[in-house]
Formats: C-alpha cells, structure tokens, sequence
C-alpha cells in the first residue's frame, strides 16, 4: 500500500476529486494547507506572499493503482497545456499497516485480519 499526497491549487481540487471518484478512487482526506515552492512565494510590485493556500488531498491505494492516481492527478491538476508554476506536488511513501477504527480491521500488503482488542 501506498500513501499519495497532493498538493494542489484550491482552484483545481474539485476537478481532482471529480477525477479521482471517476477512476474509482472516491476514499481522499482534504486539508487546507499554506506554503511556498522553489521560487519563495509570488512577488507582485513590492509585496511578496511566501505563504500560498493550497490544498492538500491524502489517499492510501494499493502499489498496483500507484501510476493511474498519480497519472489521474498529474493531468486534473495541471493548469493548461504544459502547467505553471505553483500548480503543485504528488509525493508517494509506503504504508505498512491501516486500521479502520469502526471494525477493528488490520490490513497490511498481505491481508486483512480483525485486531482483538
């Protein structure tokens, strides 16, 4: 299993999201997050924002649907053709255990089993 993270403009999650549910990824956690890339924020005349809002999307799929979220989220998020810069980042780190809090389930890459609490 795979944790995906996006970083997106809060103008283009909702396309994300339509996205992501058409290609049978609907399980995503949203958060409204503020940060700068490489080029330190946008300078316009004497003001410099180093603070941008963003939109963070978190999701945990198997290593097998790796390419088609980040391929899926790549293309949604994308402004224009060829992108800009500040249109975001996909970071992808492994997940060993999930549980569901609700059933007491543990899954891992090698199943799922109930936890005796």
């Amino acid at each position: 299993m795979l944790m995906i993270r996006a970083i997106v403009r809060p103008e283009r999650v909702d396309t994300v999201l339509e996205h992501l549910m058409a290609e049978g990824f609907p399980a995503v956690t949203r958060m409204s997050v503020s940060g700068r890339g490489k080029q330190r924020g946008i300078k316009i005349g004497d003001i410099t924002y180093d603070e941008i809002p963003k939109e963070l999307l978190m999701m945990v799929v198997p290593e097998g649907d790796k390419d088609l979220v980040i391929r899926t989220v790549l293309t949604a998020a994308r402004t224009g053709d060829k992108g800009a810069f500040g249109d975001g980042k996909v970071f992808v780190s492994p997940v060993e255990e999930v549980y569901t809090v609700s059933s007491g389930i543990k899954e891992t890459a090698a199943g799922a089993e109930e936890v005796k609490l």
